[in-house]
């Protein structure tokens, strides 16, 4: 069975790790996968059990910079460095999947391109996971050029295969990256990678209805959303009988959760954690889903056709990417956008009443994104082999 070397680094949310990891669902079948976290590791998160796991020392990112837990970063980055040539090595793998990178992550050039480096002298095909838009901050000309020419090189030098985990009906690469058709290796669209209920090894036994369920991410950013659906619970309660569930995030800051403890222990109709590994067992059968924007939550509205209410994430570094994927499902009448001035109790009720009330969404969007990229790289790999005989 031929083996996949599969590199995840998350530095604010958890997103990429959630997407990573349902790919992952559909390789094992087929290879051997080694999956290389570069992130903090997230308690109760479920990744199957035939995969080989290895934990780099943590990085995340704050306002722009790279911070490792109780080390300086510098010790991290030759740590990390050393210990993914080590694995690649021990491992041996048939394929090396990078996930975003060279499109992003480029703080991460420190370990990757020394580990592209061995790959391609190892003749090892190299594969990038990319989701359905890149990053899009403001930037200069003169800045956009040199970021587009230093991927095209990259990819030029080290890559056999561009994966968009989109439909290009919906979201092309070329409108994020004006460069795509410069590019040296094919570019496959997957479709959108979706999670599925038959990813819940064991189903939770005390979700009640008729519900809503409301969710951000990682939690870093959206503390805002989950206190105003905290305090519109007294209207929510006197106008309809569903229970609210809550998931923070696992990385929401202690203070902020406590405070929506406090604020969530006070309404009889609220459900509050932490983080939930069977988010899709709540979605299922739920009558509205409020969240941010995330590529992940948002497939989840798609997947599952719950009616749905989506703030796009305040974050700086993501508030581009959720508004332009929110707006164009919104056009589609698939999703409905809330904005931050929606947050006021007797407005987000309305909001949330008026939601109720509408249809289910549905929607001919490609989900089958992991299946398709399994598919894609079986077909990469069975390639090498016909050509090497």
């Amino acid at each position: 069975m031929k083996k996949i070397l599969f590199y995840c680094q998350y530095l604010a949310g958890m997103g990429h790790l959630v997407r990573s990891t349902e790919i992952i669902r559909s390789l094992v079948r087929n290879f051997q996968v080694c999956l290389v976290i570069g992130g903090e590791p997230i308690e109760q998160f479920q990744i199957p059990e035939e995969v080989k796991v290895v934990y780099l020392p943590a990085l995340r990112e704050e306002s722009g910079e790279l911070i490792a837990l109780n080390q300086s970063v510098a010790s991290v980055k030759v740590a990390r460095r050393q210990q993914l040539l080590t694995v690649f090595e021990q491992f041996q793998p048939d394929c090396v999947i990078t996930e975003c990178f060279p499109f992003s992550k480029y703080k991460m050039a420190f370990e990757l391109l020394p580990l592209l480096e061995r790959a391609k002298a190892a003749q090892v095909k190299v594969v990038c996971s990319l989701r359905d838009l890149i990053m899009t901050q403001s930037m200069s000309e003169k800045g956009l050029a040199r970021k587009q020419a230093r991927i095209l090189d990259q990819v030029r030098q080290f890559y056999d295969l561009v994966l968009c985990h989109s439909d290009p009906n919906l979201q092309s690469l070329e409108s994020c990256f004006p460069s795509t058709h410069a590019l040296t290796c094919e570019v496959f669209y997957t479709g959108y990678v979706a999670q599925s209920l038959a990813t819940s090894a064991e189903h939770p036994q005390n979700i009640q209805s008729p519900r809503i369920v409301a969710s951000v991410g990682g939690g870093r950013y959206g503390y805002s959303l989950l206190k105003a659906i905290c305090e519109v619970a007294p209207l929510l309660k006197q106008n309809i009988p569903h229970r609210v569930y809550i998931f923070t995030g696992p990385f929401m800051p202690a203070s902020e959760f406590e405070s929506l403890q406090s604020l969530a222990t006070l309404q009889p109709n609220l459900t509050l954690q932490r983080f939930t590994p069977h988010l899709m067992d709540y979605l299922y059968g739920a009558d509205l889903s409020i969240s941010l924007g995330g590529y992940n939550t948002t497939m989840n509205v798609l997947s599952t056709q719950v009616r749905s209410l989506i703030l796009p994430s305040p974050s700086p570094d993501q508030a581009d990417e959720q508004w332009i994927r929110a707006s164009r499902l919104a056009q589609l009448g698939v999703v409905h956008v809330l904005a931050p001035d929606q947050l006021t109790p007797a407005t987000l009720a309305h909001a949330i009443f008026q939601r109720l009330h509408g249809p289910k969404p549905s929607h001919a969007i490609h989900l089958k994104g992991a299946e398709n990229t399994a598919w894609r790289i079986r077909q990469l790999c069975d390639q090498t082999v016909a050509l090497s005989r």
